[in-house]
Parts: structure tokens; C-alpha cells; sequence
């Protein structure tokens, strides 16, 4: 199976193993004793703390499945690669919104660690698919139904 590469920071990349780890290490085991406290219940048909633990297990499992085929794929962003004079991964970026004129600052991130109310900001937003490959003091219109326009003030 082909995926895609997943994009993301070295903190990123970190963040992810270490919550592979986690699960697979503490998580997993605390889900198999649920599951050996709720059989000790007795029958199994109607044991809703089984079921839960199962259900659990089966999130657990499907997680740490997620994480391994993204860890398989990952491209780090390299923020030092390259020149902050245009937009790209990696790069934080201050915007003035020319209509409400509010200044705002976002980290262009990979999908996985896009966290856009604290200022990171997937690459493959609208927002970032306009400004990737802009210069700052440049006007960017962002094409979404209502578009709206951006002004670049800043690339870090």
C-alpha cells in the first residue's frame, strides 16, 4: 500500500513516537487488564465494562496502526532549509486580513500537526495552499467560497 509522505516538524515527528510508545507500552497494557478484570465478571454477553474494554482496545490498536504507517512515511520539514523570503513548510508567517484588519501569525505545519487555534496551520488549507510560494508585502487572495485577502507582513 502507497502512502502519501506525512509532513511534520522535528517536534512533530518526536510528538508522534512518543505517543506510539505510549500506547503501546502503557496504554495497551492498562486495556488488558480492563479486559481481564471484566472477564473475572463473569459472563461475557452482557458485560458492558468488557464490551467498553474491547471498543477501547479496538481504538488503541487502530491508533497505534495509524501512527506506525505515518511514522513509515514521514518527511521532516527542515525550517532551515531554503530562504524566508517566500512561504513555504515550515515557514511562520504574520498576516494582516485586509478586511477586518487583524494581525495574525501562523506556522505553516504538515496536516498531522495542524493546530490552527494555537498558530499552526495545515499546508493543505486554502489559506496556506494561497500563501506557499508568496513573498512578504505581498496581497494574496484566498480562494474559499467567500474569498477574502491577506496581506503578508512577515516570513520567519
Amino acid at each position: 500500500m502507497l502512502s502519501k509522505k506525512v509532513h511534520v516538524t522535528k517536534q512533530g515527528h518526536e510528538e508522534l513516537k512518543e505517543e506510539r510508545s505510549n500506547l503501546i507500552h502503557v496504554v495497551r497494557k492498562e486495556v488488558i487488564e480492563e479486559l481481564k478484570a471484566a472477564r473475572e465478571q463473569g459472563d461475557l454477553s452482557e458485560n458492558a465494562d468488557y464490551d467498553a474494554a474491547r471498543e477501547r482496545q479496538g481504538k488503541v490498536e487502530a491508533r497505534i496502526s495509524e501512527l506506525e504507517v505515518m511514522l513509515n512515511n514521514i518527511e521532516i520539514i527542515d525550517s532551515n532549509k531554503g530562504t524566508s523570503k517566500i512561504v513555504r513548510l515550515g515557514s511562520t508567517v504574520t498576516l494582516l486580513d485586509m478586511e477586518l484588519d487583524i494581525e495574525t501569525t501562523y506556522a505553516i505545519v504538515g496536516s498531522v500537526e495542524a493546530d490552527p487555534l494555537n498558530g499552526k496551520l495545515s499546508n493543505e488549507t486554502p489559506l496556506a495552499q494561497s500563501l506557499i510560494g508568496k513573498k512578504a508585502n505581498e496581497t494574496v487572495t484566498v480562494a474559499v467560497e467567500e474569498p477574502y485577502e491577506v496581506k503578508i507582513i512577515k516570513i520567519k
